[in-house]
């Protein structure tokens, strides 16, 4: 099993490795024992991970770690110059990378240990780990605990399992629970990048001496005319992770490095491949990794009860069509399971948490014309406001899925907003307004969560 001494930092319990050959000075990065006899296991036995049916593109190649096999690999698009004109080798320059057991951040680790860095790996457990194991795509917990251990240990570089399950509770999970109960739709990950993994993961990887944290998100760093960083679209369209990622701050993304945001995913798996690592065909993450089931009312109910309280459906000219079992149950944009039955189709236009209803009517009503603000961070030149009072023009995108779409910044009722040039369908609070420079979008200059919209009506 893999165990280690408890050790305190700031942030809480961590757990060491036992790796004798790891350059940590505890006292220098502010480690301090809890006591020898405290020990810990997170996850279970030693032994072979489960068979992994590889794609015929892929096969695994005998051997682990041999870097000469990655020759055949193209990484033409790695971003492994982390500190352009440094002068220091790179043997001397410290990166923890951020390890979920996914083939995307073990390739991560395993191209900075090629590239001759000091490689550190961290893997979080976020949650029961035991519901997890029964979930295809799930993250940060069971099965990918111990396939990022594997790697890290094909690697010999040092690697950390610690214990943010509180924590993600806190930050991730309640906030999750609480924006449903308000009638808007939240968006864990964004929560989980801006808070777990680029803030407080971020401290720890500061802890532990290093000069940049390194992460398998899809998205470049590039730097502007005057040498700030700035965050830009992948390379890759398709695999392209900016609108979870607008919440970045300048101060996170000077520390940060995303060495896979010009590559393709299929050269990633090759890599992956090429070094002998089992993860190379592993499946993406998917969903929402703390909902086993997919049922994401159960999760809300389990940790606010009471949340299905039942309510009134009600058209948009005040006809009562039915009653419904919980607003967290429905969502912007919803069609099938309203429960009702009418000769129109009809869509859900707008949950009224205060008034416990669901307010639905037709497809045209979907269509928004603005939208404001709330909560924000912005990465562009002045500041939001400034942008917003200037009627900046500029691309936006309201759902991960979904491509830039072109408008202007604004005000709306005094707040910073957006208007698109085209109504745009859908539009639902609690999700991301996720901003790029015009013309092309390539650049993220910032953006937030919705609060309101603007009927284009």
């Amino acid at each position: 099993m893999i165990a280690g001494d408890f050790y305190r930092t700031s942030g809480g319990l961590h757990i060491l490795p036992l790796l004798h050959y790891m350059r940590l000075s505890i006292a220098a990065s502010g480690l301090e024992p809890v006591g020898e006899d405290k020990m810990t296991t997170l996850i279970g036995p030693r032994g072979g991970s489960p068979a992994v049916t590889v794609e015929a593109d892929f096969p695994v190649a005998d051997g682990l770690c041999d870097f000469s096999k990655l020759k055949n690999v193209d990484l033409s698009g790695a971003d492994l110059d982390l500190f352009p004109g440094d002068p220091r080798p790179r043997s001397e320059i410290r990166v923890v990378a951020a390890m979920s057991g996914g083939v995307d951040s073990s390739v991560v680790a395993a191209l900075l240990k090629y590239a001759g860095y000091d490689v550190i790996g961290v893997t979080l457990q976020l949650y029961d780990h035991g519901a997890a194991l029964k979930k295809q795509g799930a993250c940060c917990a069971g099965q990918d605990i111990h396939d990022a251990r594997r790697v890290a240990e094909a690697l010999s570089i040092p690697h950390y399992v610690l214990d943010y399950e509180s924590r993600f509770r806190q930050q991730v999970m309640e906030d999750f629970a609480d924006t449903y109960l308000k009638g808007s739709t939240p968006i864990p990950c964004v929560r989980c990048n801006q808070t777990v993994k680029f803030s407080d993961l971020l401290t720890t990887a500061q802890d532990l001496g290093a000069d940049a944290m390194a992460t398998g998100h899809y998205i470049r760093r590039t730097l502007d005319a005057g040498g700030r960083a700035e965050l830009s679209r992948a390379a890759d369209p398709d695999r392209d992770q900016s609108y979870f990622l607008f919440a970045t701050t300048r101060a996170q993304l000077d520390f940060l490095r995303f060495p896979l945001g010009g590559m393709k995913k299929p050269d990633v798996r090759r890599a992956a491949a090429a070094l002998g690592l089992q993860v190379a065909a592993k499946p993406d993450s998917q969903d929402i990794c703390f909902v086993p089931a997919g049922k994401y009312s159960d999760i809300v109910q389990k940790l606010r009860p009471g949340a299905t309280a039942q309510g009134d459906i009600v058209h948009m000219d005040g006809r009562v069509m039915g009653q419904h079992e919980g607003i967290i149950r429905y969502t912007i944009g919803q069609r099938r399971g309203l429960g009702v039955a009418t000769g129109e189709p009809l869509f859900v236009v707008k949950i009224d948490a205060a008034a416990n209803r669901v307010i639905v009517g037709p497809r045209e009503a979907l269509l928004t014309a603005s939208l404001a603000i709330g909560e924000s961070n912005w990465l562009g030149e002045g500041s939001l406001a400034d942008a917003c009072a200037a009627g900046v023009p500029a691309l936006a995108r309201v759902r991960s899925t979904r491509a830039p779409v072109p408008g202007r910044m604004t005000l709306v009722d005094g707040a910073p907003g957006f208007a698109f040039d085209t109504p745009e369908e859908g539009v639902a609070p609690g999700q991301a307004c996720v901003i790029y420079a015009a013309p092309d979008g390539a650049t993220v200059l910032g953006g937030g969560f919705i609060s309101a919209t603007v009927s284009a009506a």
